[in-house]
């Protein structure tokens, strides 16, 4: 039995090479799996977008259904018949709806980490949907031009001297927040909010006893979060983070396999720029004056812009960190062809 463990794994790693050659017909069964989640939504008028009872109760689920429909007979035409120009813009048209359809799949992971119910499981499980669909649809788009080769791993390498600034970058604006956060967490005042009145608003809004219980310790969930982030950033920048550590059972000084840091760094990267660029230009006008924004918890606007400011920057920031440190690390971790 020993002997065929080697047989095994370069049967899979034969497999896993070959993508190209399976993305598309991959494609095509989760195509139908969406339209079929869309229709089942739309005749049940169950809503899959927030602003699903504006559009009315049926909308949202027969234009997934739309989507998943157009997916599929693309993906299949491009299995059957190869790749042409026109079918490779249908792809990459409906790969960048269900990203956008994807969007905050961030928040429903990080909600159900600490024990928190998602606010609708249909939306929920629309975006995971979607994700994934995001995915195959970008590997179908791009399954012509990746020919299969015998190839080598790349030796561990870091990430240039200006990755490595954005990665230092991203690190320190979240600072700022954390010493915010922690300030709460510790009972402390900041922006006019005292530890107990967070507390309190927590409490209200339905926060979970994990979620609590950090809080009675001293510790804020959403800064051990910011401190994992920053360890996935240096991961993605560092050698370290292409190779397991020591002191790991079994795994100590194999490669990480790609696919375990760039699957929370792209989630994070698609969901965190777009929210702090977006969040901190709302800030910005709100500032000067443009637009308001209104005090809610907080006891004044000024509060509120504070608190704005230091978020929207942490968020901003880190998220284009990310997004550059996780295409570096999918360069440097790319295998190259073999020499003969």
């Amino acid at each position: 039995m020993t002997a065929d463990v080697p047989r095994v794994k370069t049967s899979w790693r034969a497999w896993w090479q070959q993508w190209p050659r399976w993305v598309g017909r991959t494609a095509v069964f989760w195509a139908v799996a969406y339209a079929g989640f869309g229709l089942v939504c739309a005749l049940n008028e169950t809503p899959v977008f927030p602003a699903g009872d504006t559009l009315g109760p049926s909308a949202p689920g027969w234009a997934v259904t739309v989507v998943g429909v157009l997916a599929a007979l693309t993906c299949a035409v491009v299995s059957r018949y190869g790749m042409r120009p026109t079918l490779r813009v249908l792809l990459w048209t409906v790969c960048g709806v269900a990203g956008l359809a994807a969007f905050s799949l961030l928040m429903d992971v990080i909600t159900l980490m600490f024990g928190q119910g998602v606010d609708s499981w249909a939306s929920a499980a629309h975006r995971a949907l979607s994700a994934a669909g995001a995915l195959l649809l970008a590997a179908t788009a791009r399954s012509d031009r990746r020919l299969p080769v015998v190839t080598s791993i790349r030796a561990p390498s870091a990430a240039s001297r200006p990755v490595q600034f954005a990665a230092w970058a991203g690190t320190v604006a979240f600072l700022p927040y954390a010493v915010m956060k922690l300030t709460w967490a510790f009972g402390g005042t900041f922006a006019g909010m005292s530890g107990a009145e967070m507390r309190a608003i927590s409490e209200r809004n339905g926060a979970s006893g994990i979620w609590l219980t950090l809080e009675s310790w001293g510790l804020d969930a959403t800064v051990l979060l910011a401190a994992l982030g920053v360890f996935l950033l240096w991961g993605l920048v560092r050698p370290w983070g292409q190779v397991f550590p020591r002191w790991t059972p079994y795994l100590r000084g194999r490669r990480v396999p790609r696919w375990l840091p760039l699957a929370p760094a792209l989630i994070g990267a698609a969901t965190l720029a777009p929210y702090g660029v977006l969040g901190l230009s709302y800030v910005a006008l709100a500032t000067t004056g443009v637009v308001t924004i209104r005090p809610g918890d907080f006891h004044s606007s000024g509060d509120a812009h504070l608190v704005g400011w230091i978020g929207m920057a942490a968020f901003a920031v880190y998220g284009l960190a990310l997004t550059v440190a996780a295409r570096s690390y999918w360069f440097r971790t790319r295998r190259v062809p073999a020499a003969h």
